[in-house]
């Protein structure tokens, strides 16, 4: 006798089942393919209660009636419809039943195409004989939009500039802001008086850490051609850069130059000494209706913000007041790139910059340099 030939208590069901109705919980779990202790399980959760229950003993006892709502129980679960879902496919009206069913078919063709996408790519990047990563398009063609402002010119001695810095496997940092580890996708950009980064975690990735200068003119190109696919290879080469879409192939030229040391320059950010989360669209508006000037003021502080004469913003506001400024065709595209509708802005000691960080995204850091407060304004 083995244990589906026993109910709760280690009793053979054959002995319990003289009625030729009633059957113990190891007859009806071989009826029904559950074993007794999902039987147990359902009969704790309410969805499947036994039809009696031996007041002396505990023993549980089910009737023939039950098998088909058990019988469905067993495949919706086989299914991976969640149990509160089950319950609501097998009490609630047809009409429910219908839509949980469809909603949670949906959710698994979803999960089906992640996986396979995922698969893909990192089967992809094992046949690879070179520096590869999978990335999504759309993201692809987010990170590119949300740097390339920090760009500069690109003329003369600067043309470098005028690049953005791709790097594919970065090497591992060391926690500061933008510097992420091995594995991870990274767009830099800079004019010297912004730097963007944006660190995209890549669906695979093969080979070992490569990096290259892109102009940015043909980044915005390959942006929009990015935007139309589910996911891109992304591929230093040599001579510049390969981006795939199955057999859509985009080739861009190399540049040879020398970047500026933007790990340096993150490294050494102290740790801030004050932040503020205020609402981001409302803070560019502020900050534009200033026009043409140079410098706008920025004061922070009691869980508001001002510039200049603009009415004061709600926000939320730790460390010493603040008292800044900086030129609004700086920090306003950085605003604009971010995501969300809040912006956190840390601020460390003057003159070092303020870090820009989307509340809602993580992975985008934005430095901008303050300037000189006005005559009339250093108070």
């Amino acid at each position: 006798m083995n244990d589906d030939d026993m109910n709760d208590n280690g009793v053979n069901d054959d002995d319990m089942n003289d009625d030729g109705a009633a059957m113990g919980i190891g007859a009806f779990a071989r009826r029904v393919g559950l074993s007794p202790s999902a039987l147990r399980y359902y009969d704790d959760c309410g969805v499947l209660r036994p039809a009696s229950v031996d007041a002396g003993t505990g023993y549980r006892f089910y009737t023939p009636s039950q098998e088909a709502r058990a019988t469905l129980l067993r495949g919706l679960r086989e299914a991976e419809v969640p149990l509160t879902e089950a319950s609501a496919v097998l009490d609630g009206p047809p009409k429910q039943a219908e839509e949980v069913l469809r909603g949670h078919l949906r959710r698994m063709r979803d999960r089906t195409d992640t996986a396979r996408a995922v698969i893909e790519g990192v089967l992809r990047t094992l046949t690879a004989t070179g520096t590869q990563a999978v990335v999504g398009g759309a993201e692809w063609a987010s990170a590119v939009r949300q740097v390339t402002p920090a760009a500069g010119a690109g003329e003369g001695e600067l043309a470098v500039l005028g690049c953005v810095l791709v790097e594919v496997g970065a090497p591992a940092g060391s926690g500061q802001p933008g510097v992420l580890g091995d594995g991870e996708v990274r767009l830099v950009a800079t004019d010297r008086y912004r730097l963007s980064v944006r660190t995209l975690r890549p669906l695979g990735i093969h080979g070992e850490p490569a990096s290259v200068l892109i102009p940015v003119d043909d980044l915005v190109e390959t942006a929009r051609w990015a935007a139309r696919h589910a996911e891109i290879v992304v591929e230093p080469t040599p001579d510049g850069l390969r981006l795939r879409a199955g057999d859509d192939v985009r080739e861009h030229a190399g540049f040879t130059g020398i970047y500026p040391a933007y790990r340096d320059m993150l490294a050494a950010l102290a740790d801030p000494v004050g932040r503020v989360v205020v609402d981001r669209v409302a803070l560019r508006d502020a900050l534009l209706r200033g026009g043409s000037t140079p410098a706008c003021v920025l004061v922070a502080g009691d869980d508001e913000v001002r510039v200049d004469d603009a009415p004061a913003l709600s926000a939320i506001c730790t460390g010493p007041p603040v008292h800044t400024a900086f030129d609004p065709l700086t920090l306003v595209p950085a605003l604009e790139a971010s995501v969300g509708p809040d912006v956190l802005l840390e601020f460390g000691a003057r003159p070092f910059p303020v870090v820009v960080r989307s509340a809602d995204q993580g992975s985008f850091t934005t430095l901008v340099m303050p300037v000189a407060l006005p005559a009339d304004a250093t108070g």
